[in-house]
């Protein structure tokens, strides 16, 4: 009886916490694009059909502006993602991609000591959402404006717009996420607050949602 209402005690949290992270996933970044990207293939295509006795140019361009415009849908996405276990000293990808960079760095905006730096590189295939890492607190969050390097430059994490979010978490341990943009992805869309509650796995910048603590 005792495993058993453990257990449902464990569920209940459980589903408490999914209905969290369910939260500022309300999408509008992109609508525009797509819609009118979407609107214009529609034009073209009609006045492709009508203009040429073969349906050859109607088929290619329908063919490869469809795929063009899948691939923009999903990188809009906002997909909601659910962590399953205890979130205790767990520390989870905040993006989509390519991990390119594990090593020790100096951090000079805030710690002024060496940290773990990890680096993720979000390609055009990749959904570009970002996910808090860990549970906590959002301690701090400041955005510089800058150039457009490409973002696997070294010099982009530096001299590129980017955004910096610091989170802590229950036992003190202090995480800073920091979001780059790049030649492609030129806008940061997060909206965040100091002292938001940080849930793991949780969007933070997907669309104009905001994020802020009670």
């Amino acid at each position: 009886h005792l495993n058993s209402a453990t257990l449902a005690r464990s569920n209940v949290r459980q589903s408490e916490r999914n209905k969290e992270t369910e939260k500022n996933t309300d999408n509008r970044e992109g609508t525009d694009e797509l819609f009118y990207s979407l609107l214009f293939i529609v034009v073209a295509a009609g006045v492709l059909w009508h203009s040429f006795d073969t349906p050859l140019p109607f088929a290619l361009f329908v063919g490869t502006f469809s795929v063009a415009w899948l691939l923009m849908l999903n990188f809009y996405r906002c997909p909601i993602r659910y962590f399953n276990g205890d979130t205790e000293g767990v520390v989870v990808a905040p993006a989509d991609g390519k991990v390119v960079v594990i090593e020790e760095a100096m951090e000079d905006d805030y710690f002024h000591d060496r940290r773990l730096l990890i680096s993720i590189f979000m390609s055009p295939l990749n959904v570009h959402a970002n996910w808090f890492p860990v549970d906590g607190k959002v301690k701090y969050v400041s955005h510089s404006d800058g150039n457009y390097h490409k973002a696997w430059l070294p010099k982009a994490s530096e001299e590129n717009e980017h955004a910096d979010i610091l989170i802590e978490t229950a036992c003190g341990q202090e995480v800073l996420v920091r979001q780059i943009a790049g030649a492609m992805a030129r806008r940061i869309a997060e909206k965040l607050c100091h002292d938001a509650t940080s849930l793991l796995n949780q969007v933070f910048a997907c669309g104009e949602s905001t994020a802020c603590g009670d």
